[in-house]
């Protein structure tokens, strides 16, 4: 039986005016938690909004959900089905947590009479729940990424993109949050969640990706890229020194599944 990647890029050229980010990229994503690493600059936040359908490939394909995203109709489609944390995200400050989460849902165009209890389930599952009527403009940075993962899962998003999630939060939300993306994955979603911290990739996911210079330079389990190591790598863990000697002897593969 062949499984349908939950996105599929083919050739890929990514960038912003006459500067290219990504050339000639191939990559599948399939269900399940995929980590990427990689260096400022690797072109990750680029990949990420080429796959939430926010910057238009300028060349080669895009394919989400089995269908190719060639027009507006296909990119208001398929964005029902996409949730997506950026690094840095926009809210009106005067907006609750609840309001702010509930917006989220009403863009992804969650159904009006599933709205409240969607709402609600995604402030449970990031622990906000007592804090919902807390103003925007009043969080922390760690509570404050909360309200952004709450955001990016209200409605069960079938792919789920996220930037530096853990960015801010205390060693027991981090662990929260990997039970989080675990029984998500267990729900059938693709996460693919961008991090500099390894540790999370480590615990979390079943595949790890690693960017260099807009290309998948390695694909495979966190256990395979630890098994890359070389002694003389630099690193404080079996993946950092994995990581690292990838880094140092780089080369694009064919296509990268995940």
């Amino acid at each position: 039986m062949t499984i349908v990647p939950v996105a599929r890029l083919t050739a890929l050229t990514q960038g912003y005016g006459a500067r290219r980010i990504i050339e000639d990229l191939n990559l599948s994503i399939q269900p399940g938690v995929t980590g990427l690493l990689g260096p400022n600059g690797a072109g990750k936040t680029t990949l990420f909004r080429t796959l939430a359908t926010i910057t238009p490939p300028q060349g080669g394909g895009l394919e989400l959900f089995g269908k190719p995203v060639t027009s507006e109709r296909d990119v208001r489609q398929v964005r029902r089905r996409i949730g997506y944390l950026p690094q840095d995200f926009g809210y009106y400050p005067g907006f609750s947590i609840a309001d702010f989460v509930r917006y989220c849902a009403w863009l992804r165009e969650v159904p009006s009479k599933e709205a409240e209890s969607a709402t609600e389930e995604a402030l449970a599952a990031v622990g906000l729940t007592d804090r919902a009527r807390d103003r925007m403009r009043s969080l922390s940075g760690g509570m404050l990424r909360r309200a952004g993962i709450a955001a990016a899962i209200v409605g069960s998003p079938s792919l789920l993109l996220l930037d530096e999630p853990t960015v801010g939060l205390d060693p027991a939300q981090r662990l929260d949050f990997r039970d989080l993306i675990r029984s998500l994955a267990r729900a059938g979603a693709a996460i693919v969640l961008s991090t500099h911290l390894v540790e999370d990739v480590s615990a979390a996911c079943d595949t790890v990706l690693v960017l260099s210079d807009g290309q998948v330079v390695h694909s495979g389990t966190p256990q395979q890229l630890v098994e890359l190591a070389t002694p003389t790598a630099p690193g404080d863990t079996p993946l950092e020194r994995g990581y690292m000697t990838v880094l140092g002897n780089r080369g694009p593969a064919e296509e990268a599944t995940c």
